[in-house]
């Protein structure tokens, strides 16, 4: 009789054992009987029937993976190396469970294959400036294709854009052809300046020919101020042509 009930003890222990679990905070339990979907159950301390229930822990929180590195030829065929980050939470447990394998497996897939296409869709110059753009539009590719699977794709971030060396120096010369150019338009608009306001004091020197006489003797006490330099005096023709009469 003794050994009945310590045989009827370990039944109820085990099925506690393996009907009793709990599901965290930020997770969600999706429970099959039988192999059919039963019910979903919240945060807490939760039973099932051993051997009869299975439950499905389906973490709610937002997750993260990295893109791998993607070889992708662009539109204006350069080969470069391109990663990224995706951010995605899953909305829907049932779905989740149910229409897909793997649901992170899936999103992984789906974000390589579409970060390769799009990628490829644009050329060097919007992959490098246009990266605001590159990101939502593949974000909205993965997020329509995993919303079946009750996933919903938060963020996709190109993160790097690897070129080849010979692409960097080819970047690197034309950077600095810029700066030279506009170097060289900087200088010429200030000459531009500056012609048109000696152009104005002309104007008044022409007005006020003391005005000028005055300004030259200015010149001659800054040149006589350094005694290294040898300071040459013009003379007016007028006044070499009183000599020769």
């Amino acid at each position: 009789m003794s050994s009945q009930i310590l045989f009827l003890v370990a039944i109820v222990l085990v099925i506690l054992f393996k009907g009793i679990f709990k599901v965290k905070q930020w997770e969600q339990a999706v429970v099959l009987r039988f192999g059919k979907l039963l019910d979903t159950r919240g945060p807490g301390l939760r039973f099932i029937i051993p051997f009869i229930d299975e439950e499905i822990r389906i973490d709610l929180r937002v997750l993260t993976f990295d893109i791998p590195s993607q070889d992708v030829i662009t539109r204006d065929n350069i080969s470069v190396k391109v990663n990224g980050v995706v951010l995605f939470q899953v909305f829907d447990p049932v779905k989740a469970v149910t229409a897909v394998e793997n649901a992170i497996l899936a999103v992984n897939q789906l974000a390589q294959t579409t970060l390769r296409s799009v990628c490829g869709e644009a050329e060097l110059d919007e992959l490098l400036s246009k990266r605001d753009e590159i990101n939502l539009k593949i974000q909205t590719i993965i997020d329509q294709k995993t919303e079946p699977f009750g996933i919903k794709v938060n963020t996709v971030e190109v993160k790097q854009v690897d070129l080849p060396q010979e692409l960097q120096r080819a970047i690197a010369k034309q950077a600095e052809a810029e700066r030279v150019r506009r170097a060289k338009i900087i200088q010429a608009e200030g000459e531009f300046q500056a012609a048109e306001k000696l152009k104005e004091a002309a104007k008044i020197l022409s007005e006020y020919p003391a005005s000028l006489q005055l300004r030259f003797l200015e010149s001659v006490q800054s040149f006589a101020a350094d005694k290294s330099k040898i300071v040459l005096f013009p003379i007016p023709i007028d006044l070499l042509g009183s000599f020769k009469k």
